[in-house]
């Protein structure tokens, strides 16, 4: 398995409503020199026209999938004759990952059923003498109750013995691997004046050393993939071999959202690269001389993913195909080899004023359903804008909707309130209002 660990992937994901077609996609994937593609899910186009390249590839079963998929094999078997057979071994299927962040889901019987779903597809995999794909699923950082130090590290008590420990048996027993999701940028972004910013994107010279284990840290990543590897030993596994299913670092983001540039970005995936793809491999502090299978997120910015500003921007690549940093996946180019970037101007904190307003390009129609959104949740929101009022005039869609995003972001943003409006708004640090009206504001 040193091929496939020696291969750096990317994650295509595709919500975007202005991403190129799978085709041009893949010619992409292969322009940057990717080893190895992961797809959300199973699309038959995409895996048709991965047949045609030497990719590994790996499949998500969705998490909508998962309950279904372990109640009954003849079901299993079903998903692997429509999302497997028709395609391997022409195209390189090499991972089937069932679920996404299932811890992240509401529904506590997907939690319960991961494992089950994942053992039914291997027997249906084996019962067509497939030995060679390896299932799993993706976990994020959030199955840790304490990272810190690594050797401190601990599974959450509510899901350690329901959920890890089977997964873990699971894993082991099938010599396959536990994919963690795993984003340095969140860690350091909590508390960027306290972590040593060069310390997460693999530079400088600062080091950590865990009191318990006396082992030396040089970077961010390796940190929290430790912190893995003690949860897992605890539970009785300190040998299941880890794959990071996605990393990476967003290249722009909300005001607020400090750190998130290019830059940085550039800075933190190419340093990925160089790390992962050494010969011989590099390991971590806790496994030295491993080789981990690593995804990058992601082929594209994705401007359809709810939430803050950096959920919508952790591409490498512009939906045209042209790069937003140049990147060599395999690692072969010299760091110092890359044109220079813009230097960042949020790499600390931003202290001052925000205010939300419409985005650029929204139609009036957009506008009008945006206002009615957001005066329709408090009479006060709005109030400013009644007739005689100090915000009324001009008398258009656009200051109106501008004022009442303003507002309505104000007002609600403690209550986890984007300035987002499904794409149709974003922040400033210029006041947009006039002497008469002043539009409300968050101060960070």
């Amino acid at each position: 398995m040193l091929d496939l660990a020696s291969k750096i992937g990317i994650n295509y994901g595709r919500q975007g409503d202005n991403l190129p077609s799978p085709y041009q996609s893949i010619n992409f994937i292969k322009s940057i020199k990717a080893g190895h593609v992961k797809l959300y899910d199973a699309d038959p186009e995409s895996l048709t026209l991965l047949s045609q390249t030497n990719l590994y590839v790996t499949i998500t079963v969705p998490n909508h999938q998962i309950t279904s998929l372990s109640s009954n094999q003849s079901i299993a078997e079903d998903w692997v004759k429509t999302n497997i057979l028709p395609y391997y071994p022409q195209t390189q299927i090499r991972f089937v990952l069932v679920g996404n962040e299932i811890l992240s889901v509401q529904d506590t019987n997907i939690k319960a059923n991961v494992v089950p779903a994942m053992r039914k597809i291997v027997n249906s995999l084996r019962a067509h003498g497939i030995h060679n794909i390896k299932v799993g699923t993706h976990i994020a950082m959030d199955s840790l109750r304490s990272t810190f130090p690594p050797s401190n590290s601990t599974f959450r008590e509510d899901i350690a013995r329901p959920l890890m420990l089977p997964l873990l048996k699971f894993l082991n027993g099938t010599n396959s691997y536990f994919f963690i999701n795993v984003h340095p940028y969140y860690r350091w972004s909590r508390n960027p004046m306290n972590t040593n910013l060069d310390f997460a994107l693999f530079q400088g010279n600062s080091t950590y050393t865990d009191p318990q284990t006396g082992l030396v840290y040089r970077n961010l990543l390796d940190q929290m993939l430790d912190s893995v590897i003690y949860a897992m030993t605890k539970l009785g596994y300190p040998h299941t071999r880890i794959a990071i299913s996605e990393t990476g670092w967003p290249n722009s983001g909300d005001i607020e959202e400090t750190g998130a540039n290019v830059l940085n970005a550039a800075t933190y995936n190419r340093n990925l690269i160089k790390k992962m793809t050494a010969n011989p491999p590099i390991g971590t502090p806790a496994r030295p001389g491993l080789p981990i299978p690593t995804f990058v997120f992601s082929l594209f910015n994705e401007n359809q993913k709810p939430g803050s500003g950096t959920e919508r921007h952790w591409g490498i690549l512009h939906p045209d195909g042209t790069p937003i940093y140049d990147i060599d996946f395999t690692g072969r180019k010299p760091l110092t080899g890359f044109n220079p970037l813009p230097k960042p101007t949020n790499n600390v904190p931003y202290k001052g004023q925000v205010w939300c307003v419409p985005a650029e390009g929204a139609s009036e129609a957009e506008l009008e359903e945006t206002l009615r959104i957001a005066c329709g949740r408090s009479n006060t929101t709005c109030a400013a804008l009644a007739p005689g009022r100090e915000c009324y005039e001009p008398v258009s869609v656009y200051w109106h909707a501008s004022y009442a995003v303003s507002s309505y972001w104000a007002q609600f943003r403690n209550e986890s309130v984007r300035c987002y409006f499904n794409g149709l708004a974003h922040e400033i640090t210029t006041n947009p209002g006039n002497d008469r009206c002043k539009f409300p504001s968050v101060t960070l």
